[in-house]
Formats: C-alpha cells, sequence, structure tokens
C-alpha cells in the first residue's frame, strides 16, 4: 500500500507548523514508520533546524524534482531517530521553480518509499503554499487560538475546496488556559469558525526549545505537554482513537 502525503498549511506565519512536522513526524518514527518530512519552504527554510540536521543535507526537493539527482541521494536519515528523513528545500531560489507538476510527481515516487510524507508548507496562501498543497492526500490546518490566527485559518480553508470530506483537519496550537479565557473563546469555539474536525490541542510548552536545541524534535516518553499532544496526533494520523484533550 502506498503512503500518504499531509501538509501541515496556515495562513499566517507563527503558528507552530514546523514543530508540528518535525514532532509528529518523529512520533511517527518512533511508532515504527518510515516517515519524509519535507521542507517547502524556499529561502527560509527551517525543518533542518527543527530537526537538528542543519548543513547536513546537501540537495534539496528542486533537485529531485528537476532530475538533477534521485531521491535516496537527497534524502538525509536522523541520526537518533531510526526511519526519520528530511527533504529540505532549496536555500535560495535558482533557475526555473519547480512546478505542480514536477511536485506531484517527486510525491508519487515519495509514496512508494514511505509510509507518510509530512509537508511544511510556508506561511501565506501564495506559489509555496499551493505547491505543498497540490499533491497532498490531506492538509493540517494549523492555527492558535487567537482571532486573528483563527480568521486566517478561515481563508486558509477555503483554498482547499478540491480536498474532500475528512481529508482536512485543524490542530490548535500554543494553548494556554490563561490566553483562552482572556479571549472568551474556547477549543469548540476554533473548530466552529475554522469548520473543520479537531485533530489536535498542543499545549504551550516551555521545555519545548530545550530538546529542540539538542536535535530532538520530541521527547520520547512523558504523559503529558507538548510531546504527549504530538504523540496522539500520530496516534490518530494511524487511525488511532485517542481522547482530545480539552484545554478551557
Amino acid at each position: 500500500m502506498n503512503g500518504q502525503c499531509i501538509a501541515a498549511v496556515s495562513g499566517k506565519g507563527g503558528t507552530g507548523k514546523t514543530s508540528l512536522v518535525s514532532s509528529v513526524g518523529a512520533a511517527l518514527a518512533l511508532a515504527g514508520r518510515r516517515v519524509l518530512c519535507l521542507d517547502c519552504d524556499v529561502g527560509l527554510r527551517n525543518l533542518d533546524l527543527a530537526l537538528g540536521l542543519a548543513d547536513k543535507a546537501l540537495m534539496d526537493f528542486s533537485d529531485v524534482a528537476q532530475g538533477r539527482c534521485p531521491l535516496d541521494s537527497a534524502v538525509v536519515e536522523h541520526p537518533k531517530l531510526s526511519g526519520l528523513f528530511l527533504l529540505t528545500a532549496p536555500a535560495r531560489s535558482r533557475g526555473q521553480p519547480v512546478t505542480e507538476a514536477e511536485m506531484t510527481a517527486l510525491l508519487a515516487e515519495i509514496r512508494e518509499r514511505y509510509d507518510y510524507c509530512l509537508l511544511d508548507a510556508p506561511a501565506g496562501l501564495g506559489t509555496g503554499f499551493h505547491l505543498a498543497v497540490c499533491g497532498a492526500d490531506r492538509c493540517i490546518v494549523v492555527t492558535t487560538a487567537d482571532a486573528t490566527s483563527l480568521r486566517d485559518a478561515q481563508h486558509t480553508v477555503m483554498e482547499l475546496h478540491r480536498f474532500p470530506a475528512g481529508s482536512l483537519h485543524l490542530v490548535v496550537n500554543r494553548v494556554r488556559k490563561k490566553m483562552l479565557r482572556q479571549l472568551h473563546a474556547t477549543i469548540d469555539d476554533a473548530i466552529d469558525r475554522a469548520g473543520l474536525p479537531l485533530l489536535g490541542v498542543i499545549p504551550e510548552d516551555d521545555t519545548l526549545p530545550l530538546f529542540l536545541n539538542q536535535g530532538l524534535p520530541l521527547l520520547p516518553t512523558g504523559g503529558q505537554g507538548a510531546s504527549a499532544a504530538y504523540r496522539n496526533i500520530a496516534k490518530r494520523i494511524q487511525g488511532e482513537k485517542v481522547p482530545l484533550a480539552r484545554i478551557k
């Protein structure tokens, strides 16, 4: 059976797409899956830093998509997490940009070799966004609980109208109880505004940067905090039924 390609998208920056891709990718790898994290943010890539693989990747997705090197030569495996791989974005624009047809063909090849490909889309709804979603099977709209982020999530959903019901999901990130009370908002309100089923709620976690700096995008154990939330999202992606945390 072919793998799945899942794009993490948002209408605005700072919602935590890169942390989601790296941490959920790590959780899937820890569950025994073969996972490729694909950075689609040309010129502003950060997924290599989140995975602790800065300067390890010499080739990028454009080199593979445009036939300059094979896929196996461009991906980099994480040294501490078996089964977790990175395919980075170009550090700068050069030559002809990758077309949607080329990206779709690349993802078809990736599906044959990996159980999951998680695409880290650039912020906004421009060319990079459309490149990230053009060949994806599913999309995760990542938002925070503030009003501007929720409005941007609504706009993002409208750009994803080609995806059938059941293939779009919402993740509410960086949730603090105090923030929700101040906004008079609840997670249910976030669901209603975005119009998507909820895939996960990720609490604000001050320990996250500590282990990211060690090149580990996810703590392998721990019953609470962001790591536990990311692991639960990975379980739901695999079809497991895991109760959703309610932070109010």
